[in-house]
């Protein structure tokens, strides 16, 4: 079955310039050039992923971006033409799967988007991993929620595959890249960089809802592992 991918870009030359590249890389497409069109047109028709501007009249895609994540986990991947503005993506924790620097090749955003994809189809087929629980920290996989201490944590999507990746080895240390292979389905220059963040943030809520050691830990100038004492495993 045909993939169908919303486009969602005011620039319409680089629309539909994106457009002919994914129709001829075999999916279906539809392109949108204004922001508050985005959530009425989604509820219609759900894509199966959307490649979304920030900058766009109407609506910005900061915005869209929160609406969408009230009712559905749809993959997002969001456009921007500042490379520093990554940084405040994640910061903001929208809940996007991935983000693309302007200006990019068209066969980049084709294999970023067939990764993303990959990646939802292989959690939508895990069936011998229902459950994963390690010490306080209890995944449940195919409802994508995660409970620390009994608690819900509220994770995006990125810091529910690093956890995911992390718990399924306690102790084990992950190279950064290795946690972009693992997470992201691909590797790229300078996205390492922004696993600190995703760290920086799961740690954050995981501390709001236990108060003992951080399960998460730094080891220096490698990476990162899931820890917890022997009495807990």
């Amino acid at each position: 079955m045909t993939q169908y991918i919303l486009i969602v870009e005011d620039e319409e030359k680089i629309a539909s310039l994106m457009k002919d590249y994914l129709t001829a890389a075999g999916f279906n497409t539809a392109v949108l050039h204004r922001g508050d069109e985005v959530v009425q047109t989604i509820r219609r028709k759900m894509p199966a992923l959307i490649l979304l501007d920030i900058m766009l009249p109407g609506k910005d895609g900061i915005e869209v971006c929160r609406e969408i994540r009230q009712f559905s986990q749809v993959p997002i991947i969001f456009l921007t033409a500042k490379a520093e503005e990554i940084d405040r993506l994640l910061g903001l924790e929208l809940g996007a799967d991935d983000y693309i620097c302007k200006p990019f090749s068209f066969r980049e955003v084709i294999a970023r988007i067939k990764a993303v994809l990959r990646r939802f189809a292989q959690q939508d087929t895990i069936v011998e991993e229902k459950l994963l629980s390690r010490g306080p920290v209890v995944l449940d996989v195919p409802s994508h929620q995660a409970f620390v201490d009994g608690q819900i944590l509220d994770l995006t999507p990125s810091e529910f595959g690093l956890l995911k990746v992390l718990i399924s080895q306690p102790g084990r240390v992950f190279k950064r890249t290795e946690l972009v292979e693992r997470v992201q389905g691909y590797s790229f220059e300078g996205y390492d960089r922004t696993i600190d963040t995703h760290i920086k943030n799961l740690r954050k809520k995981m501390a709001q809802k236990f108060k003992g050691p951080d399960l998460v830990v730094t080891v220096y100038g490698v990476g990162y592992k899931f820890q917890i004492s022997e009495d807990e495993v």
